[in-house]
């Protein structure tokens, strides 16, 4: 009788294929109420390497972090009326505390752009202070009726930067330096997904901005995810809480603002991006462990050995763990590795050490199997391996474009772009032939505008410029 595989199959189940690598890779379970999650340390491993590069690329764009409270007043999300509109289906509102009914109801953050524009009423008095660049790292609640474990909870953890500007242009040019140089740079360079940069349609902007720029990752099934977002505000929140400065010719004037977050939802994307049947891919540069060392058996001189390599990996700057857990077989701990995408593995036992050599285990290398293996010299370890990984990180890279190439088709009505979404890829269509419309007709099939494009690829100035095409799919 055939062994029964670890995970679901993909072809088989593609959602219970992703619940099944979270579970067995340990990465979450679900939390006690409903919509909640508990983030496991292997997968709370990733966020943190995730927040890591971040925080570095947030902070060379000149922000600054900072931290607001987590309860809002009710009457701060009244001021703007998009917003609240667009936020109330998801609030959750608490109206009692320390045993009594509350003056007035606070609301459990479910973004922050009300109660730091409260704050950048009162730091704001002059251009002097322009521009105001902050972040912040949080966990937020909207209340979801359809949860999937870091894909859609009702709390989950973000950043979300908040920005003031003395001019438009200033503030449009700075959203626009987030979603590329900070957002993109990171999902590209580190997350190894080859991500669309677009702008949202009017239907899909965030309440209360003038314009949303996105960007799409497409997922092993060809659906699309949502991975991070940065918003022009304009002055509509600068209106509702009276956010002005003194500008050089003695006049007060109203702020420019953006907003812009990524989630935890990217570990969600990194899963649904780069797993196969055999579990999680972790792109080299983010793995917050790039190679492990296993002991085969438990002999004295076997367990000196791998400890050795360790700390000769750790002094080349690799992130290295070392497995010399022989009470657990080897079998087991390969799988378990091998289900956590660990980008190499090092396998010694006594006859490698007879040999001088260690078995190399490349996870990332081949499209549908475990990757290569090779017996490599022990003392060539620490100059072999940064190639490897380097090697692998482009391959990931290489191989979510080319899915994301291959499945994208090009068509010219509404009823060719709903069906290529359905099929499991993505259609560009011109805008001017979809239109709201048609973006209207989509949604009937749980089909959406993931974003508008130029025609050479970057985002179009306006919703109507020349030449404008509509990515259409499926998403999370």
């Amino acid at each position: 009788m055939a062994k029964a595989p670890v995970l679901t199959p993909q072809a088989d189940d593609f959602p219970r294929w992703y619940q099944d690598l979270i579970n067995k890779a340990e990465l979450a379970d679900n939390g006690p109420v409903r919509g909640t999650m508990v983030i496991r340390p292997y997968g709370y491993g990733l966020w943190e390497r995730m927040q890591q590069e971040m925080d570095a690329r947030i902070k060379d764009a000149g922000a600054s972090n900072a931290y607001f409270p987590l309860f809002i007043p009710q009457s701060y999300l009244t001021r703007e009326a998009e917003h609240v509109e667009g936020f109330a289906p998801e609030l959750a509102v608490v109206t009692h505390g320390g045993g009594k009914e509350l003056e007035e109801p606070v609301v459990v953050r479910p973004t922050s752009e009300t109660i730091i524009n409260e704050y950048f009423s009162k730091w704001v008095q002059s251009y002097r202070d322009l521009p105001l660049l902050i972040n912040q790292w949080a966990n937020v609640v909207r209340w979801e009726m359809r949860p999937r474990v870091f894909l859609r909870t009702s709390e989950f953890l973000w950043q979300e930067g908040h920005t003031a500007h003395a001019t438009y242009e200033d503030a449009r040019d700075y959203a626009a330096r987030i979603h590329k140089d900070v957002y993109a740079d990171f999902m590209v360079d580190v997350l190894g997904i080859d991500v669309v940069l677009g702008r949202k349609t009017p239907k899909e902007r965030f309440a209360g901005a003038i314009n949303t720029l996105t960007l799409e990752g497409m997922m092993g099934d060809g659906k699309a995810l949502q991975m991070g977002t940065s918003h022009e505000l304009g002055q509509n929140f600068a209106k509702a809480f009276n956010t002005q400065y003194l500008s050089k010719d003695g006049k007060q004037e109203l702020v420019w603002q953006t907003s812009w977050g990524v989630s935890t939802r990217m570990v969600g994307g990194l899963i649904m991006a780069h797993g196969d049947d055999n579990g999680l891919r972790i792109p080299p540069r983010l793995a917050p462990v790039q190679a492990v060392v296993l002991a085969i058996k438990g002999d004295d001189a076997v367990i000196a050995q791998v400890r050795e390599i360790g700390d000769r990996l750790r002094a080349a700057g690799i992130r290295v763990q070392v497995d010399d857990r022989t009470d657990t077989p080897f079998g087991r701990r390969a799988v378990d590795w091998e289900l956590k995408g660990v980008p190499v593995r090092i396998e010694v036992g006594p006859r490698d050490l007879e040999n001088g050599t260690a078995m190399l285990v490349r996870r990332i290398l081949g499209k549908h199997s475990p990757g290569g293996k090779e017996a490599v010299r022990i003392d060539a370890l620490d100059t072999l391996l940064p190639k490897i990984l380097e090697d692998d990180q482009a391959l990931l890279l290489q191989q979510s474009r080319e899915r994301r190439e291959a499945r994208t088709s090009d068509v010219k009505t509404v009823e060719e772009a709903a069906e290529a979404a359905v099929a499991g890829g993505w259609a560009r269509i011109p805008w001017a032939e979809l239109g709201a419309e048609g973006e209207a007709q989509l949604a009937e099939q749980a089909v959406t505008v993931r974003c508008l494009v130029a025609e050479d690829g970057s985002v179009p100035e306006s919703d109507d410029a020349p030449g404008t095409l509509a990515i259409v799919a499926r998403a999370y």
